[in-house]
């Protein structure tokens, strides 16, 4: 197996004594709730079939013994729909925050280059220090990008067509990234 194509991952899931109550699927279901304000919209923005969806949801409540979904009923002219209840609201919160931090813990390059990893990060440019300017906590280190310079950048499918991208079309890359960081060979 190829180092360079290993990387850390998780998965992530909630427990409620000793019992898994919600996790990747189950997120999105809940997400799909709260956006569609219905268990069967919902079911099929996700390709889930309704049954699949509100078996999930009956787990959670049999495991916690309290609803994660409130629904309500219509007549002929509509008016039914869910929405998440408190504790719904307070699973896919927890959920995400958890997710979050384990992202930004697998996503620290400095962590996982310390202790002997290689990473497959696509936003690095390699360049030439043209200037250093040290302060008391910060430093700007400046760097010239050896040119000519290909990026790859991986989008969904849905962005490449609502962008209409094709080849030869003059675009902008744009790096996410919460700071730019600077690596030397040893």
């Amino acid at each position: 197996m190829p180092a360079q194509e290993t990387k850390p991952t998780a998965r992530i899931w909630l427990e409620y004594r000793g019992e898994p109550i919600l996790g990747y699927g189950g997120a999105r279901i809940l997400e799909a709730i709260k956006e569609e304000r219905s268990i069967s919209k919902a079911a099929r923005k996700l390709g889930m079939s309704y049954r699949y969806v509100w078996n999930y949801l009956l787990r959670i409540r049999n495991a916690t013994g309290e609803s994660v979904v409130k629904t309500f009923k219509g007549g002929r002219s509509g008016g039914g729909g869910a929405m998440l209840t408190p504790l719904g609201d307070y699973l896919l919160k927890e959920y995400r925050r958890v997710e979050n931090y384990v992202g930004e813990v697998l996503g620290d390059e400095e962590y996982w280059e310390a202790v002997g990893l290689k990473i497959s990060a696509r936003n690095r440019l390699k360049g030439v220090v043209k200037s250093v300017e040290r302060g008391d906590v910060v430093t700007k280190v400046r760097l010239e990008i050896e040119v000519p310079t290909t990026i790859t950048a991986l989008i969904s499918t849905e962005a490449a067509d609502d962008l209409d991208i094709k080849v030869n079309d003059r675009v902008e890359a744009v790096i996410k990234s919460t700071e730019v960081m600077i690596a030397k060979g040893k």
